[in-house]
């Protein structure tokens, strides 16, 4: 199934893809959402349309970011044709717009406060998680009237700790920081477990969290960038809805 969609809580909207069931052709096929790896460009438009269309957003209020791995949050005032450049979060109170995650072996991060009607979304790599961009996004969020007890996630699939083995520096650089992180890798390689630790962020923070796919190297039916190399990326959206008008 291409498409899994949800609510965290009251007027928050959200949906995931998978590579399945979109129009992208070989090596992108076949869900590709992601408009920088090469891929046609009216192929990417219409797998995010319909990928929005599952949260009720049309495909031209998609607005997508850039990221280069660190922890900037970029906050969405409305439609974008570009993407944000250089965040690797986005953070919105506008109605109306769907936020977009991208990855093919890092952790896309679905939140949303419907109460307080802010959401976000989050892509953390292994910089991201030294970083903290989970913690720099949830502090956004409150600024902008979120409680972090009223804060849902959706954690989507990354590569497992079992198929990412890394040299001993990086795997001590990060479990330094976020211990949850530490796993171990084929062969008895060092590894890391990213969406461990972004759970364990997040839970830390009581924000209520759910995980959604397993591991992109092992699934075929997930882009993996390790595995594939040339490929395309699957994620997320997520949109606030209006808040109920007063009878």
């Amino acid at each position: 199934m291409a498409f899994v969609d949800g609510n965290l809580g009251p007027r928050v909207r959200w949906a995931f893809a998978d590579r399945t069931d979109g129009v992208s052709l070989p090596p992108y096929d076949a869900c590709n959402l992601a408009d920088h790896v090469g891929d046609d460009l009216d192929h990417v438009g219409a797998n995010r349309a319909a990928l929005a269309s599952v949260v009720g957003v049309d495909g031209a209020h998609v607005v997508s970011m850039a990221p280069v791995h660190g922890n900037d949050v970029g906050q969405v005032v409305g439609p974008s044709v570009e993407p944000v450049p250089e965040v690797d979060a986005l953070v919105t109170t506008v109605t109306g717009v769907a936020l977009l995650v991208l990855a093919a072996d890092c952790v896309p991060v679905i939140l949303g406060d419907g109460g307080n009607g802010v959401v976000a979304v989050v892509h953390a790599g292994w910089r991201g998680v030294l970083s903290d961009v989970v913690g720099t996004t949830l502090t956004s969020m409150v600024e902008l009237g979120a409680r972090l007890e009223r804060v849902r996630a959706v954690v989507g699939p990354a590569i497992c700790g079992r198929c990412y083995a890394v040299p001993r520096e990086r795997f001590d650089e990060v479990v330094a920081v976020a211990p949850d992180a530490a796993s171990v890798a084929a062969g008895g390689l060092p590894g890391l477990d990213l969406r461990a630790a972004v759970v364990a962020r997040l839970r830390a923070e009581g924000v209520t969290t759910q995980l959604h796919g397993g591991c992109t190297q092992e699934t075929a039916s997930l882009y993996s960038f390790r595995r594939d190399g040339v490929t395309g990326r699957h994620g997320g959206v997520v949109t606030l809805l209006p808040a109920p008008v007063p009878a």
